[in-house]
């Protein structure tokens, strides 16, 4: 059964575009899976505690036969493999983060796999290009869309789109 999933990409290592870019050419590898819509890409404030340079953003919707944890195990592999992403310093630079957001309406709460993203409701770098691809989507904990989300967001972050 196809699934509807959604994944946030960031990066402000390296050439962050080239980087989203090629980010979203190994989702589409992933077996058993295409990607079906990307947002635009948006330069966005870093979160944190951690001084480092400015991200890119995008979130892309991806369409799978895959289940969460091994839709995460392919994004992890990507993270580690392609991009040589080591995590030493939480929240801190790299050269690609990918997140799973949303997995279909499921809600998932095992170890290293929480479905939506517990953070998903608080970051406008997520919201914001969400928004563009599904701004209907309601989030399966509070039933709000993701723009009625981003509209009541209070955050200081700047999301700039390219």
């Amino acid at each position: 059964m196809d699934i509807e999933a959604y994944i946030a990409l960031g990066s402000n290592l390296g050439d962050r575009e080239l980087n989203l870019l090629r980010a979203v050419a190994e989702v589409g590898r992933v077996p058993d899976s295409r990607v079906t819509a990307l947002s635009s890409f948006y330069e966005t404030s870093p979160v944190g505690n951690v001084n480092q340079e400015a991200f890119y953003n995008a979130v892309l919707k991806l369409t799978t036969r895959l289940d969460a944890r091994s839709l995460l195990v392919h994004l992890l592999r990507i993270e580690a493999e392609t991009f040589k992403r080591v995590r030493t310093i939480h929240q801190g630079p790299r050269r690609i983060d990918l997140d799973l957001l949303l997995y279909g309406d499921m809600t998932i709460n095992e170890e290293h796999l929480v479905v939506p993203h517990p953070r998903l409701a608080e970051r406008r770098f997520v919201l914001q290009p969400l928004c563009e691809i599904a701004p209907d989507l309601p989030h399966p904990l509070s039933g709000k869309t993701m723009c009625e989300l981003l509209a009541a967001l209070k955050s200081t972050e700047t999301v700039v789109k390219l």
